[in-house]
């Protein structure tokens, strides 16, 4: 026998047995109204509280609280329970403090960290923006906040020197090691590209600085030969 539906339910829609009808919630064999606090709205919701709190107050034990909203900030749109502070001020406690922006900085997009970024060609050292000094020879990266040299320089301290590229060779680009590299058909020898000797029956390797023998011939004391 199908069990009688109790007052403030229906029949359910889905199967057998009933549901509670908005603003009840199932207790045993009946249907009990859920008591919303001030400020709160009905869900209609099977689990929790089946309540929630309106739009610019946060629940708090079984009340609705308006949020306090300090200086320097505003309710945050994403959530309606919660602040948050101004640009260019950050949280401080319960409130928003100024962010302080030295000299030759600005703004950042976020208020963590120190909140500020210092302007191009300058960069951070002890909370202030010193101005960076360029040497001859070298530019500003992206970030405007340190530089590197031109091309075919080095750096030496806080200096660019011009890189030493011995005869048979070319610069190469590197952030590490020697900057420059023997021609092809030429092999490194100290700060200098002497002529590699190419013995009968060899060729030069992918490098171009060094030499293999030709299949089937092997090496054999500084030859290649097929014995």
């Amino acid at each position: 026998m199908t069990p009688p539906v109790p007052a403030n339910a229906e029949a359910s829609r889905y199967g057998s047995g009933w549901e509670c009808d908005r603003g009840f919630r199932k207790q045993g064999n009946s249907c009990a109204a859920v008591m919303a606090p001030d400020h709160a709205f009905l869900t209609n919701k099977s689990y929790g509280k089946g309540w929630e709190c309106h739009y610019g107050f946060v629940e708090e034990g079984n009340r609705c609280l308006a949020v306090q909203v300090p200086a320097n900030a505003y309710l945050d749109p994403s959530y309606g329970d919660r602040w948050k502070c101004m640009r260019g001020h950050r949280r401080n406690g319960t409130g928003c403090e100024l962010i302080e922006v030295p000299d030759n900085a600005f703004l950042s997009d976020t208020a963590l960290n120190q909140g500020w970024e210092c302007e191009r060609g300058y960069q951070n050292i002890g909370r202030k923006c010193v101005a960076l000094i360029v040497p001859e020879h070298a530019y500003l990266t992206t970030s405007g906040n340190e530089w590197i040299c031109d091309r075919g320089f080095e750096q030496k301290g806080e200096t660019c020197v011009a890189v030493q590229i011995p005869e048979n060779a070319f610069f190469v680009d590197t952030s590490y090691g020697q900057k420059w590299k023997c021609d092809r058909g030429f092999e490194s020898k100290g700060t200098t590209c002497s002529e590699v000797k190419l013995p009968e029956n060899a060729h030069f390797d992918p490098s171009g600085n060094a030499w293999e023998c030709n299949r089937p011939y092997r090496l054999r004391s500084g030859v290649c030969s097929m014995e």
